[in-house]
């Protein structure tokens, strides 16, 4: 049984075609995912390096840069080019082939998050949607900023309640944030040291929760992190490989 808050490093590893990957989840039997959420990868990618032609099918992701440059191309017409503050999700429904290649010199990091689509969503058609940095809600707070990446205020859509945050706070700046009835989900710390409802969260680890009515953070010293939560859909995840059956 999965107690109400944890913590949980992430793992290195190799993805795709030399991609270094800081993941949280798929890592073992014991954190397979954290419904509705599929897989979290930190990824770096050199040039040279990516995700050659593959397929998907089942799910939703959304893959936010940090830096450098990420040329989709996929099955369905699309060939678009997301840099350094956008954003691209696709929907990959009953199915669709995409590949994802750093397009410039340098390193290209950032973040691919994988969503479940309800089973009654599962053979809806493929879908690709491409955000860039000036469209994603910035929201200035005291001490810090918040980029919307997912929620009421962004332009990027999913199949599944979420709210899904990048945050920067200086070094002793709070945020109280509300969780919704009935989501669960996640902080990543990128860089810095969080105090959240009284427990120490550092670089590469992951505060989860559910069951819990609002997240009071602090910042131990300057701080970037993720907040992803959103509403399970409490039904089996079945997972193999690109397919979420």
């Amino acid at each position: 049984m999965i107690k109400n808050t944890f913590i949980h490093p992430a793992v290195e590893m190799s993805e795709g075609d030399g991609v270094d990957v800081n993941r949280l989840f798929p890592v073992s039997s014991k954190m397979m995912n954290f419904d509705p959420f599929v897989l979290w990868d930190n990824f770096k990618i050199g040039a040279g390096h990516g995700f050659p032609t593959h397929p998907h099918r089942g799910f939703e992701a959304i893959t936010y840069m940090f830096n450098g440059s990420i040329e989709h191309k996929d099955n369905l017409g699309n060939h678009s080019t997301v840099t350094s503050g956008g954003a691209q999700r696709f929907t990959a429904g009953r199915g669709m082939e995409h590949s994802e290649m750093p397009n410039s010199q340098g390193i290209s990091d950032g973040i691919q998050l994988w969503i479940n689509l309800a089973k009654k969503l599962k053979t809806i058609d493929p879908d690709y949607q491409q955000v860039d940095e000036e469209n994603i809600p910035l929201l200035e707070i005291e001490g810090g900023s918040i980029r919307v990446i997912v929620g009421d205020e962004s332009p990027v859509k999913l199949q599944t309640p979420v709210r899904y945050l990048r945050v920067n706070l200086d070094s002793g700046a709070k945020l109280n944030e509300k969780v919704p009835e009935n989501f669960r989900g996640f902080i990543y710390v990128l860089s810095g040291k969080l105090n959240v409802n009284a427990e120490i969260v550092v670089e590469r680890e992951a505060y989860f929760f559910e069951k819990t009515e609002a997240l009071n953070i602090e910042a131990l010293a300057e701080s970037q992190f993720m907040l992803c939560m959103g509403k399970p859909h409490s039904e089996p995840i079945r997972q193999h490989g690109p397919f979420v059956d």
